[in-house]
């Protein structure tokens, strides 16, 4: 189910490119750096969010700085795949599950956990994950550290 790629123009790309530099970035200093209104810069943005180019603005919290020294991707193999809603539904109940995909492959669902220690980790993949009905196999690879982590290029 494809939906139709939305057509950004220069104006566009280089607003969302001064946004992914400060997403706290006053409109009127973006206008200024671009040399176009405020005004167009407002409307850009906002007509960019109402078409879900821009889904929200929010802070990125660094984890390790809250004392999330650990991280984990856990592939997740389930007993029936058309038990996936109700998965993911439990597993939005887990704070420490920061991200949920579906993928193609040996599992159905690609999840990562972060946690304070390992024996955070370790209460988090067995007292609550584990105990997930229809979750028949879980294997995790620990994260040693994030190389890059951006957005794509426009």
């Amino acid at each position: 189910m494809s939906q139709e790629a939305i057509q950004l123009d220069e104006f566009d790309s280089r607003i969302l490119r001064q946004l992914e530099l400060d997403g706290r970035m006053a409109f009127s200093s973006i206008a200024q750096e671009l040399g176009i209104s405020n005004t167009m810069v407002h409307q850009r943005v906002g007509k960019m969010l109402e078409q879900g180019v821009i889904e929200r603005f929010k802070p990125e919290i660094n984890e390790k700085k809250v004392g999330y020294d650990w991280a984990a991707f856990t592939g997740l193999t389930l007993e029936k795949d058309h038990d996936s809603e109700r998965i993911i539904e439990a597993l939005k109940l887990i704070p420490e599950v920061t991200e949920c995909y579906f993928i193609t492959g040996a599992y159905t669902l690609y999840i990562r956990i972060v946690a304070r220690d390992h024996a955070h980790m370790r209460r988090i993949l067995y007292d609550k994950i584990d105990n997930i009905p229809g979750i028949a196999k879980t294997e995790s690879i620990i994260e040693l550290g994030c190389a890059f982590k951006r957005n794509i290029v426009l």
